[in-house]
């Protein structure tokens, strides 16, 4: 890749991670919920699992998509149905006290990077990225440097709203406050639905 390009591709994967999407609504609510400790391995999921989804699709897999194009639309409806499942839960989530607080885990790193196959915004970022940044006869290192830039962007960018939600808990510090920070939540992450369905 040329170093050209480094500069516009952080800007781009900057400008892509930061923007809301499922991703950073679910980890805003986790930051909320359960603090920034807990949703780390929430975050490296997101990072990690959309960087090895940039690799895999980057080396060939999208390949598969094309001979397979039932394959793209099996993905794209299981993630709407998953995502409004998991806005369901996020709408009907109580606020926690206690023990209950204690004990709780929001979305684990298997779970988070496995998530990146079926979100809609992950693949636009993914596909955006490729055509865009990786230049012709590009080589392993090309994308490999591709998903090391989108990791470590990733990591500020989604952290940051992860940290967001953390600092709302100075404000919303009644039970009633936080259901209703989880139902709006719970509809804007519908909301990301709308590109996908429209």
């Amino acid at each position: 890749m040329s170093p050209d390009l480094l500069l516009p591709l952080c800007g781009f994967a900057a400008v892509s991670s930061i923007t809301p999407g499922p991703n950073n609504t679910m980890i805003l609510a986790s930051g909320l919920n359960y603090g920034f400790a807990r949703s780390l391995p929430h975050l490296f999921g997101i990072c990690c699992g959309f960087a090895f989804m940039i690799f895999a699709t980057g080396l060939g897999l999208h390949v598969v998509f094309e001979q397979l194009p039932l394959l793209q639309t099996i993905l794209k409806y299981a993630g709407a149905l998953y995502l409004l499942w998991l806005a369901w839960k996020l709408a009907r989530a109580a606020p926690m006290t206690g023990t209950q607080a204690s004990n709780a885990r929001p979305m684990g790193f298997w779970g988070a990077a496995a998530f990146q196959w079926v979100n809609p915004k992950a693949w636009v970022m993914t596909i955006g990225a490729l055509t865009t940044y990786l230049p012709q006869g590009f080589q392993l290192l090309d994308v490999a440097l591709l998903a090391g830039v989108f990791w470590c962007v990733g990591m500020l960018c989604v952290g940051s709203w992860a940290a967001f939600g953390v600092a709302m808990r100075r404000v919303l510090q009644d039970a009633r406050s936080v259901r209703i920070f989880n139902i709006v939540m719970a509809l804007l992450l519908v909301a990301t639905l709308y590109p996908l369905l429209a």
